[in-house]
């Protein structure tokens, strides 16, 4: 798991992310081992941020029992473009009116070419 710049996540990312997963709830949502969970954010194909002194996932990102298509992909090139954590989560969950609705609405409705097109252009 990164951990946030001050170990705090700011007001204006926790709102516009909205429901948060403990790493426990995670666990139990993708029906895995707490391991399995831990190893995911490892390997960013997941991620994380501390919320309130606690690692926490954003609900959003974990649907019918998997971490949503087309995430892992995406948190790399945003991380490659040089995003942290909570730049991540801000891009992600900002809505975009010619995606329509935010990029992590896109990727939970397969639509998630477009998403990684434009990650991928923030990388140049």
């Amino acid at each position: 798991m990164h951990a946030t710049v001050d170990g705090a996540l700011d007001p204006r990312t926790d709102a516009l992310v909205g429901d948060w997963l403990s790493l426990k709830e995670a666990t139990e949502r993708l029906g895995t081992k707490s391991g399995r969970t831990k190893q995911l954010l490892a390997e960013r194909k997941l991620l994380a941020v501390r919320r309130d002194g606690a690692p926490a996932v954003p609900a959003a990102f974990i649907r019918d029992g998997e971490v949503i298509k087309g995430l892992p992909g995406t948190l790399t090139l945003l991380a490659d473009a040089g995003f942290d954590d909570q730049e991540t989560l801000r891009w992600l969950f900002t809505p975009d009116d010619t995606l329509p609705g935010t990029p992590v609405q896109a990727l939970a409705e397969n639509r998630g070419t477009e998403v990684r097109r434009r990650a991928q252009a923030m990388a140049f």
